[in-house]
């Protein structure tokens, strides 16, 4: 087994799955904070890294194409101190973190883990019920359905309908996008039968966003409704093989007609029986 502790967070390795558990220290960021401890399977990774500085380095993990929701959901655009992949190392600890990246190399090459992208996720996303509030409103996800409600900032063209409850049978997307200098984010979920080229700031499906504290934690609710729509790379579903009834052998069934005659004629057969047995062949022709 391998480990390293640090501020930043404790990583373990011990074959099949690495265990990441966030520091405590200012720098970790509150979505990693919430996020909590996360196990990811061996499978799941396509590499892992070691960048060395003059006062601190950095060990990063890179995971397979499509392998985790929060990644598909975020779609690289977390920081440093939201992304719950990285690690920051201490100078002291540098050795110990170049024996944990031989380790899991080591381990990538004995298990001949591919490094492409996967048809499903590996990782099981953000545990729910989940509510965080940011912005002009509130989403919670409770594993079958989303709820946006809203609050005194948001504006009335979007709050005068009350509060919104999706269900995740007809979501068929979710977009998750942090703010950036002066321009806002959001939280936006596409819903069928329901199409909008309104800013998030008035679409009755999105959450917006300010760039504020809690913000980063609705990047959790779209990674938990993300783990839960099928996935972009799923094959397409086989259609249903319709099934062509057996050839009907005429023939066959008109000899069997004539037998059924012969044996009611001596008598082996009563009239009834005859007739059930008659109506029998019939309907098989």
């Amino acid at each position: 087994m391998a480990e390293i502790i640090q501020r930043d967070g404790t990583w373990t390795f011990d074959g099949d799955a690495l265990r990441l558990v966030p520091g405590r220290d200012k720098n970790v960021g509150v979505l990693r904070k919430s996020l909590g401890e996360l196990a990811v399977p061996l499978g799941a990774l396509a590499g892992i890294s070691f960048e060395q500085g003059k006062k601190s380095g950095r060990l990063r993990l890179r995971l397979r194409d499509g392998a985790d929701p929060l990644l598909h959901a975020t779609g690289g655009r977390l920081t440093d101190a939201s992304d719950p992949y990285q690690l920051t190392v201490e100078s002291d600890r540098y050795g110990v973190a170049e024996y944990f990246v031989d380790e899991i190399r080591n381990a990538l090459l004995l298990d001949e883990v591919p490094s492409g992208a996967v048809d499903r996720y590996l990782l099981p996303g953000p545990a729910v019920p989940l509510s965080v509030s940011a912005g002009d409103g509130t989403a919670s996800f409770d594993g079958e359905q989303v709820r946006l409600e809203w609050n005194w900032k948001t504006e009335e063209a979007k709050s005068a309908a009350g509060a919104r409850t999706l269900a995740l049978a007809d979501i068929q997307g979710v977009e998750w996008q942090p703010s950036v200098g002066l321009e806002n984010g959001h939280l936006r979920f596409t819903v069928r039968g329901a199409p909008t080229k309104a800013p998030p700031k008035y679409d009755p499906n999105a959450v917006e966003l300010w760039g504020f504290k809690k913000d980063p934690l609705m990047a959790l609710v779209a990674a938990a409704v993300q783990a839960r729509l099928p996935h972009p790379s799923a094959p397409p579903p086989t259609p249903a093989k319709h099934l062509t009834p057996p050839e009907v052998d005429h023939d066959a069934l008109l000899r069997r007609l004539r037998e059924l005659g012969d044996l009611r004629a001596a008598g082996v057969l009563t009239e009834e029986e005859f007739t059930l047995a008659k109506r029998a062949i019939l309907r098989g022709m």
